[in-house]
C-alpha cells in the first residue's frame, strides 16, 4: 500500500477547505490502495489556528487517512530536529529559508516536502485554503482521483487510464512525475481590477515578466494566456494528457508530484514572491519527465483582505517581486528548456547539482532590466490613480531593497538545493510527526 501526502499550507481562516480537503483524503483511501496522510500546515493568527483545532476534532475518522495539524512552532521543531541532524554549512540560513517570517509560497511547499518524506510518503498532492472544488451530479469533482491512476507509474503503464497518449517514444519508460490541472473562476493572480480599469496597462505590466527582448506578438499571448486558468466553463466529462506536461494547464493549487522530483530538488523559497512555487512545474517538462494533465479544475477565488488596505499593498508588493524574479529565473528556464533530457541521469532522476549550477549562475544577471520594470510599474500605476497611485509612491523608497533580494533570492535558492540532498535524507531518519489522533 503506497502512503501518499494530501497537504493544505494556510496562513489565513480556512475551517471549510479542511472539511473539504478531507473529503478529498477520504475518497482517495476509499477508491485506491494507498494510506493518506493530510497535512495541514498552519501559518494563521491564533483566532484561525483554534477554529482549524476545532474543524480537525469534529473531522469523523477515516480508515487509511491521519490527519497532521501542524502550527509554526511544531513545523520549526520539526526543521530544527532536521537540520541538526543534516547539519549544513549554513543552519541558521536554512532554518531562515525553510521557515522565513514572511509569506514564501515557494517555503511553505518545501516544508510540506520533507515532512512527507519523514512520514515515508510516495507523493505530495498540494491544494490551496483560497479554493474548492467543482460539483457534478451534487458530488464534489476531486483531482487526485488522477493524480493516483497515474503518478509514480512507468508512462507506459499510465497509458490506459488516460484519454490521449502524446509521449515521445524515448520517454515510454520515464515515470510519471506530475499530475496536474488548472482552475476556472477568477484570475490566479488579483489583478483583474487592473484590467477593468485600464486593459492597456494591465497588458504593459502583465507583459514585464516576458523575457527581455520578447517580441511583441509573443508579449501579447503571453499576457493572454497569464493567470486565466481554464476560463469558466463547469467540469462535465473526465479528459487527461499523458505526455510532456502543458505547464500552461497546471496550478499549484491542483498539483501531485511523485517524491523522485520534489526529494531532489526544492522550490526557490523567495519571501513574499507569488510564483516561487512554479519551478518544479518547468523542471519536470524541461527534463522530459512525462506527465498528465486532466480537467478536473479547481475553483480559484480571491480573500477580501487582498484588495484594500495593507493587504492590497501586500499582495501588489508580491506581484512586484514576480516581476522582479524573471530577472534570475529565465536564464535558468533556458538552460533547463537547452538541456532536456541531459538534465537526468540513467536512472531518469534529475541531476540536482546541475540546477544548482545554473541557479548560481544566473545570480550575475544585469540589474538593468529590473530597473526599467520597477519605471514601469511606477509611471503605469501612477496612470491608473488612487490606492495604485499610493502603491507607487510606497515603492520608491524600497527600489533598492527589492533588487537585492531579486539577486539574493535566487543564491539562496542555489544553496538550498546543495543542501537538498541531506535535508531530505535527514527527514527520512528523524522520527515523523505525530497526527492529530496519537499526538
Amino acid at each position: 500500500m503506497r502512503r501518499i501526502c494530501l497537504t493544505l499550507p494556510t496562513n489565513r481562516a480556512c475551517a471549510d477547505t479542511i472539511a473539504a480537503v478531507h473529503e478529498e483524503a477520504a475518497y482517495a483511501a476509499e477508491h485506491f490502495d494507498v494510506e493518506v496522510r493530510l497535512l495541514i500546515l498552519d501559518s494563521s493568527d491564533e483566532p484561525a489556528r483554534a477554529e482549524h483545532a476545532r474543524a480537525v476534532r469534529e473531522l469523523a475518522p477515516v480508515e487509511k487517512v491521519l490527519v497532521h495539524h501542524l502550527d509554526e512552532a511544531r513545523q520549526r521543531d520539526f526543521l530544527q530536529r532536521v537540520i541538526a541532524r543534516a547539519a549544513p554549512a549554513k543552519p541558521d540560513l536554512m532554518l531562515d529559508l525553510m521557515l522565513p517570517a514572511d509569506v514564501s509560497y515557494g517555503a511553505c511547499t518545501n516544508r510540506a516536502f520533507l515532512i512527507a518524506s519523514s512520514l515515508g510518503c510516495d507523493s505530495v498532492h498540494r491544494r490551496d485554503s483560497d479554493s474548492s472544488y467543482q460539483i457534478l451530479d451534487g458530488e464534489p469533482v476531486f483531482p487526485i482521483h488522477h493524480e493516483l491512476l497515474s503518478l509514480g507509474k512507468r508512462a507506459v503503464d499510465a497509458v490506459p487510464d488516460v484519454t490521449r497518449t502524446r509521449l515521445d517514444p524515448a520517454d515510454i519508460h520515464k515515470p510519471v512525475a506530475m499530475v496536474g490541472s488548472s482552475f476556472v473562476g477568477e484570475l490566479s493572480v488579483d489583478i483583474g481590477e487592473m484590467r477593468d480599469l485600464d486593459p492597456g496597462i494591465y497588458y504593459e505590466v502583465v507583459g514585464l515578466w516576458a523575457e527581455a527582448g520578447t517580441p511583441p506578438d509573443k508579449r501579447r499571448e503571453l499576457v493572454e494566456d497569464s493567470f486565466v486558468g481554464a476560463g469558466t466553463d463547469p467540469f462535465t466529462h473526465d479528459e487527461s494528457t499523458l505526455g510532456a506536461p502543458d505547464i500552461w494547464r497546471v496550478d499549484m493549487c491542483n498539483i501531485g508530484l511523485d517524491r523522485e522530483v520534489y526529494e531532489r530538488v526544492p522550490l526557490p523559497p523567495a519571501t513574499s514572491t507569488i510564483g516561487s512555487d512554479y519551478f518544479l512545474l518547468h523542471l519536470v517538462r524541461d527534463a522530459t519527465l512525462p506527465g498528465v494533465v486532466h480537467n478536473r479544475n479547481i475553483v480559484n477565488y480571491y480573500t477580501p483582505e487582498r484588495r484594500t488596505g495593507p493587504g492590497f499593498t501586500a499582495y501588489q508588493l508580491r506581484f512586484t517581486k514576480f516581476l522582479l524574479s524573471m530577472l534570475y529565473l529565465y536564464p535558468v528556464y533556458t538552460a533547463m528548456e537547452e538541456a532536456r533530457g541531459a538534465l537526468l541521469d540513467e536512472r531518469h532522476h534529475v541531476r540536482a547539482a546541475t540546477i544548482a549550477e545554473l541557479a548560481a549562475s544566473s545570480a550575475g544577471a544585469d540589474r538593468a532590466e529590473n530597473v526599467r520594470r520597477l519605471a514601469v510599474i511606477d509611471r503605469c500605476y501612477r496612470q491608473l490613480g488612487g490606492k495604485y497611485a499610493e502603491f507607487a509612491d510606497h515603492l520608491v523608497p524600497l527600489r533598492e531593497r527589492l533588487l537585492d533580494e531579486a539577486q539574493a533570492d535566487i543564491e539562496d535558492f542555489a544553496l538550498l538545493i546543495e543542501a537538498w540532498g541531506p535535508l531530505v535524507a535527514a527527514s527520512r531518519a528523524e522520527a515523523p510527526v505525530r497526527g492529530v489522533d496519537d499526538a
